[in-house]
């Protein structure tokens, strides 16, 4: 019926077009900074996003798992009761959520399902002790 280097490039076209695919299909939603999500958050409430800022200093409360992450303007509180944490979680540090925004009891809340922070910088200065 068909040759045989026929069936190899309808085989390849194949696997090509249904990779291109899932890759279509799979593309991450953008990570958004804190001060642009909060500019317009009511856009993206009941959806699933990712954020990106900086841990407020002394605001990660291990008892209720809620933690503050602020911009340059404004802020956004981080429930990370049902997320996956990487080891770092600290005052100070850039982290990475995704999860569902929620509107509870008039603010804005983060339901993480996976927490990232990044590598502390061999650059930064040692704690004095």
């Amino acid at each position: 019926m068909y040759t045989r280097r026929t069936r190899y490039l309808l085989l390849g076209a194949v696997v090509t077009i249904g990779l291109l695919g899932v890759i279509l299909l799979q593309a991450p939603e953008p990570t958004r900074a804190v001060d642009e999500l909060m500019d317009d958050p009511s856009t993206y409430v009941d959806q699933e996003i990712a954020v990106r800022g900086e841990v407020r200093d002394g605001s990660i409360d291990n008892s209720t798992f809620v933690f503050i992450l602020h911009g340059m303007t404004h802020e956004l509180i981080i429930d990370y009761s049902d997320a996956s944490v990487s080891n770092g979680l600290g005052d100070n540090r850039t982290v990475y959520a995704q999860g569902v925004l929620r509107m509870i009891d008039g603010e804005y809340v983060l339901e993480a399902q996976i927490i990232k922070t990044s590598c502390p910088s061999k650059y930064e200065e040692e704690p004095n002790e």
